[in-house]
């Protein structure tokens, strides 16, 4: 435990005898912490929800759609390794304001006009979620250093109910403002009220000002793209993403052809998501209080392989458990941002871990599901493209346990 006290105060900039809520881990943070994060999914799944209006409304191709589609994927990764040099430059507390600021301008801008318009706000908008991707781990190794696991699995437990939230709350408001433009652009109010209880709660908290970083006077961080860890990390990251891509995008699409109705798909995709909630919320905060995470993470992976390996070998057989196991297995996520703030000592390589991991990561993920899709193509059944995505589930458990090791980048 001496390791991990010893990282807690380097990450907090706590002395022996100063408690981390002094540097402001307190109440309004969290709240602010949890509103944030509840924004950074419905930009994607509230234009999903209504992506065929969209669609027809405008006049558009279907290669448009997927186009809109792939964006979020590919600025994840491209502003996400931007995130630790703006924080350096402004300070965190200013680079998670001006994430919450963009992302609200691309929702607004979005509705304005035509197709390219559409794709430009959502380009911007995926911009400010990128970058407080990678910036609120940070914010959570900064100011809330004895109870990472604890306020991660929150975190998560929000970014997910955000998802869930984009989905379906966007059709009713879709009827009650009269139209796709309305209801999409009614998510920016969301945006537009985290900004303000982050910086009221920020106001006085110093150290988010310049947690991100080396302070100015210090020499320039390293660099951790020579760091093995930090590569193990970004694996891990990318291939937990890479399941996540492929199941929201084609497990509806398996159900079907196993003879699961549209509606009853897309009920069981909801439930894979909402089973995310719980384990969020206790899983993060027990597997931070041990030194090691490596069996937490292999165990949650176990999950998943069991429901790939049912659904490529019976998926009529019971579609229910096969869900329900992938859903138990993708909420390895939550371990997957524990992870990247515990193999940290502070918050400068929290920062360049998080970009990093994000950054590289999500760009490795976006691969997974066009991969999914080619290989059934080709093949013209479902059996190779899930012996794909076992092989990427089991080099998650196998970077993941390297990565759940106590050790610092």
């Amino acid at each position: 435990m001496a390791i991990e006290r010893e990282a807690s105060v380097r990450a907090a900039g706590e002395h022996p005898g100063r408690t981390p809520a002094a540097l402001g881990g307190g109440l309004l943070l969290a709240v602010a912490v949890v509103l944030t994060a509840l924004n950074l999914r419905p930009a994607i799944t509230s234009a999903g929800s209504v992506l065929d209006e969209v669609r027809d409304g405008l006049g558009a191709s279907d290669t448009w759609a997927g186009a809109l589609t792939t964006l979020p994927g590919l600025c994840f990764a491209v502003a996400g390794l931007a995130a630790p040099r703006l924080a350096r430059r402004v300070g965190l507390r200013s680079a998670v304001a001006g994430a919450l600021v963009v992302l609200g301008a691309g929702l607004v801008l979005r509705v304005l006009n035509g197709p390219f318009v559409v794709l430009g706000g959502t380009l911007i908008a995926c911009t400010g979620i990128a970058l407080a991707n990678v910036l609120i781990p940070v914010v959570v190794k900064a100011s809330f250093a004895t109870r990472v696991g604890l306020m991660t699995g929150v975190y998560t437990a929000a970014l997910q109910a955000g998802g869930a939230l984009g989905s379906s709350v966007t059709p009713p408001l879709d009827s009650a403002v009269g139209g796709w433009r309305g209801a999409l652009a009614s998510w920016a109010a969301l945006a537009a009220v985290a900004l303000v209880v982050w910086l009221a709660a920020t106001r006085t908290l110093s150290p988010l000002r310049s947690a991100a970083a080396a302070n100015p006077g210090e020499t320039p961080r390293r660099s951790l793209l020579r760091v093995p860890l930090a590569w193990v990390v970004t694996v891990f990251f990318g291939c937990q993403a890479c399941l996540a891509y492929i199941v929201m995008g084609w497990l509806p699409q398996v159900l079907m052809d196993a003879g699961v109705s549209r509606g009853d798909a897309g009920l069981l995709l909801g439930l894979v998501s909402l089973l995310g909630l719980p384990v969020s919320l206790t899983i993060p905060a027990l597997a931070a209080r041990r030194g090691s995470q490596s069996g937490w993470i292999v165990g949650l992976g176990a999950f998943g392989i069991a429901g790939i390996l049912g659904l490529m070998l019976a998926p009529a057989a019971s579609p229910v458990l096969w869900s329900v196991l992938l859903g138990i297995g993708m909420s390895v996520f939550s371990l997957a941002l524990t992870t990247i703030a515990l193999r940290a000592r502070d918050g400068g390589d929290t920062a360049a871990l998080s970009g990093m991991a994000q950054g590289l990561g999500y760009l490795l993920a976006a691969l997974g599901p066009f991969l999914f899709g080619l290989l059934h193509d080709l093949t013209g059944g479902w059996t190779v493209p899930f012996a794909f995505l076992l092989a990427v589930v089991l080099a998650q458990c196998a970077f993941g346990y390297v990565a759940g090791r106590p050790r610092y980048v």
